[in-house]
């Protein structure tokens, strides 16, 4: 199991970010037969698209409307084959771990980290 076509690459050549700018995950669980959670540990994604739908964007729930839920995402579930993105911006600075939360696909080599400096 592999982000971007290696196991482990984002352990040993971290995903690189600033405090405040805003970061977009990618996420296409190609299969064959598992999907994805995707996280990224103590980070907090303030969008979500997923399957050409935004259910979070910028902290605010689809509808848009005033009186619509604001708030973040943990996790961007994906079923295999699906696609979607998923954007944070980092307050503190430190590595956050990436995983696959289907453990076992993270312990055989889906996970990373994203390193954030000042």
């Amino acid at each position: 199991m592999v982000f971007n076509g290696y196991a482990n690459q984002y352990d040993y050549r971290p995903l690189a970010a600033k405090v405040g700018e805003r970061v977009r995950f990618w996420v296409l669980p190609a299969g064959p037969n598992r999907g994805t959670s995707f996280h990224v540990v103590g980070g907090q994604f303030d969008t979500v698209y997923r399957e050409g739908t935004y259910t979070l964007k910028n902290g605010r729930g689809p509808l848009d409307a005033p009186s619509a839920n604001s708030g973040g995402s943990q996790a961007l579930d994906l079923a295999t084959a699906q696609g979607g993105f998923v954007e944070m911006v980092p307050t503190q600075a430190g590595h956050y771990p990436i995983v696959s939360h289907v453990m076992i696909d993270a312990e055989r080599g889906a996970h990373g980290i994203l390193e954030v400096t000042k």
